[in-house]
């Protein structure tokens, strides 16, 4: 893959959800949300060499995914929305947005904000950057019965860490993309023997949870297929049991 010609460039995703990729046409790694921002490291034909901006996470991204860097002014703090055509409940809906998928609004036409990119969103759906959620654990809770997609960051489909990295990113916490890193660098260090506070994440070798509170996880996980609660034994037990091993770590955020 041919480097940059010329000083670093940035771009930002232009689609609901694109897949960061190990190769071209490989495996997903992560997933970027609309108006996530990248730096181009190099490109090959169709596909662009990326490190995504909010975590350092690097691969490839099909180059049609990817447009004109412009700074964003909101997030999305619902579940989803909708882009629309024109500022009304009736007009086309254009595409389908993830909560933490970031927006530049230019003006508001009644309920509708309008983008740089002419859209209009529905000003319930959004908020400014600097307004963040205070509690991972709430926002998490949103994603329940999301189904499990190996990679995913979007209520379309979660994996144990995009649930967590999502979490913690609409809380304005800083957050790796991956478990291992995330075990290693999300919030501090807890003693195994502290008792479960809400919003600890417990790991695995390969796997991590949120606590909901001191008895109760919630996690996406590929023995449910989906995001859900799962009592703290319970858990420990069954993954235990499935061969994954015991608990290796706990991280208390804040």
């Amino acid at each position: 893959m041919t480097g940059q010609s010329q000083q670093e460039t940035v771009a930002q995703v232009v689609v609901p959800v694109a897949d960061i990729l190990d190769r071209p046409d490989g495996a997903r790694q992560r997933q970027l949300l609309y108006g996530d921002v990248v730096e181009l490291t190099g490109q090959d034909g169709d596909w662009h060499a990326v490190r995504a901006r909010r975590d350092g996470y690097t691969g490839v991204v099909r180059a049609d995914e990817l447009g004109a860097a412009v700074a964003a002014t909101h997030h999305i703090t619902s579940l989803a929305t909708h882009l629309y055509s024109a500022p009304d409940i009736k007009s086309a809906d254009l595409a389908s947005l993830s909560l933490g998928s970031q927006l530049t609004l230019v003006a508001e036409a009644g309920a509708f904000g309008r983008t740089h990119a002419g859209f209009f969103v529905p000003m319930a759906h959004v908020a400014p950057l600097r307004r963040r959620f205070a509690d991972p654990v709430a926002v998490a809770d949103l994603f329940l019965g999301t189904p499990y997609l190996w990679g995913g960051n979007s209520r379309l489909g979660l994996d144990c860490s995009g649930l967590v990295q999502v979490a913690c990113l609409a809380c304005g916490l800083p957050c790796p993309g991956d478990s291992a890193e995330q075990q290693c660098e999300a919030g501090q260090a807890v003693a195994a023997d502290a008792p479960l506070a809400r919003g600890d994440l417990v790991f695995w070798r390969g796997h991590v949870a949120m606590a909901v509170n001191d008895s109760t996880l919630i996690h996406a996980n590929a023995h449910h297929m989906a995001v859900v609660y799962e009592g703290a034994e319970d858990a420990i037990r069954r993954i235990a049991g499935q061969g994954g091993g015991p608990v290796t770590g706990r991280r208390r955020l804040g």
